[in-house]
């Protein structure tokens, strides 16, 4: 079944995409929470305009996001744990510590948006990587330091 994507749907497609899904995968999924519109004639003409507003939009988003990324990249977090004598965080520092930290800073970022493997569990100097958009992602060094 053809399908016009109305939101960015991962491993999919972009808004605009026509795309050619399982009957079921449209019926129960896309249709269902509005990301996609039946493909017909009518559906394909009003669709253009909303791809050319959404261009925009992410444009500035993206725009945004960038400028972020700048901020984020001059910025410098200092983050203090007890410790044992082996440098060993007797916590951990979590993806949580760091937005609150960055809260702390007047920077509004939600804790999904930073990626780190597994937490931090060692003292030490850390480069975490934070998804502002799609297409931006910003290094964020994150001291970890002895209470």
């Amino acid at each position: 079944m053809k399908v016009i994507l109305k939101a960015d749907v991962e491993r999919l497609g972009k808004v605009g995409d026509v795309v050619t899904v399982a009957p079921g995968y449209a019926r129960n999924y896309l249709l269902a929470r509005g990301m996609a519109l039946e493909a017909n004639a009518s559906n394909l003409a009003s669709i253009e305009g909303e791809k050319k507003r959404y261009a925009k939009v992410q444009a500035k988003a993206r725009k945004d996001a960038e400028a972020l990324a700048a901020r984020l990249g001059q910025l410098s977090l200092t983050i203090r744990q007890a410790a044992g004598e082996s440098d060993r965080l007797f916590g951990t520092v979590t993806t949580m510590d760091i937005a609150a930290a960055l809260e702390k800073e007047g920077v509004s970022i939600d804790k999904r948006q930073i990626s780190i493997d597994e937490p931090i569990k060692t003292l030490g100097i850390y480069t975490v990587p934070v998804r502002l958009n799609p297409e931006v992602t910003a290094e964020l060094k994150v001291w970890v330091v002895r209470e």
